[in-house]
């Protein structure tokens, strides 16, 4: 089968599968498309050659793991679309204000709550891909894993303290932009300083990366060498999740993720703060033409 190559920077897994499905979804929150409509209409077929980059599906595999992506796509438009509209038309409410640190935190909170929704929604459909994985294919994954990685340390851990702050203040503009459109000079070196001012933790997040993508591939050999059923591999992928996503209340790492959330919350606020007039009404039109799209989207799949 071909393999495609979707240049991800996400830490790229069977079990985040869900995670892409959701950038797919929110691209109104991360990614520089200005219709989520015509996003969202491919993003099963975006989805599919994302797990085919790691894992090479065989056989059958593919037509069962298509059914089940177009499964997982119809309930989200059925069932989340006119709430993440809703989500955003506060978030445009907000922004027509003067929000705080903590509206954005509470923003924050609410994202993460509806990705633990979907990741859960999606057990029973992993425990079907789960059971199915060969020797062969959970070693691509981890060669794939290896791949991403090296070229997550060469931009982001060992390159200079320059270079890395650059690389991530590049990454940052483009949604910045996307949002509200030109920046001033004098803006974006204001930017940059806020930027700047934000700690560079590549090398735990690299960490980070390494220690999921062990349990994920620990759990993948478990269940293709002992074989439990589906009932017991859904506890074992659910389990997994939950450990995931608690993961940054755990004692030796909340303190890492609470500094990380107060300092990208505070950087982004800073952007609100610099934004003119015409820049915030750029973004209210913005997240209007998204709104519109996730209500039409609904709407089709009615």
């Amino acid at each position: 089968m071909k393999k495609f190559s979707m240049h991800d920077t996400s830490h790229g897994s069977l079990l985040q599968r869900t995670r892409a499905l959701f950038l797919i979804a929110l691209l109104a929150l991360t990614a520089a498309c200005s219709s989520i409509r015509l996003s969202y209409n491919h993003g099963d077929t975006l989805l599919y050659w994302w797990l085919d980059a790691y894992v090479d599906f065989e056989g059958e595999q593919s037509a069962w793991v298509k059914r089940d992506i177009d499964a997982l796509f119809q309930w989200h438009r059925n069932t989340q679309l006119n709430d993440y509209a809703s989500l955003l038309a506060t978030f445009q409410r907000q922004l027509a204000g003067n929000p705080t640190q903590a509206d954005l935190l509470a923003g924050y909170r609410e994202l993460r709550r509806r990705t633990e929704v979907l990741a859960m929604k999606a057990v029973p459909d992993m425990v079907d891909l789960a059971r199915s994985l060969t020797p062969e294919q959970i070693e691509q994954m981890e060669e794939r894993f290896e791949k991403k990685n090296a070229e997550y340390r060469r931009k982001f851990v060992v390159a200079s303290a320059e270079k890395r702050q650059e690389a991530r203040y590049d990454k940052s503009m483009e949604q910045f932009k996307l949002w509200f459109g030109k920046f001033s000079d004098d803006q974006e070196k204001a930017l940059r300083r806020a930027s700047d001012a934000r700690p560079l933790d590549g090398n735990i997040w690299l960490e980070e990366r390494i220690y999921r993508q062990r349990k994920i591939l620990a759990l993948a050999r478990k269940i293709e060498q002992e074989k439990p059923s589906k009932e017991q591999t859904g506890a074992m992928i659910s389990a997994l999740l939950r450990e995931f996503f608690g993961r940054m209340d755990a004692p030796d790492r909340k303190g890492f993720y609470d500094s990380y959330i107060d300092a990208t919350t505070a950087y982004i606020l800073a952007a609100i703060k610099i934004a003119t007039p015409a820049q915030k009404a750029h973004a209210h039109k913005r997240m209007q033409g998204w709104i519109d799209d996730f209500n039409v989207l609904a709407k089709e799949a009615k």
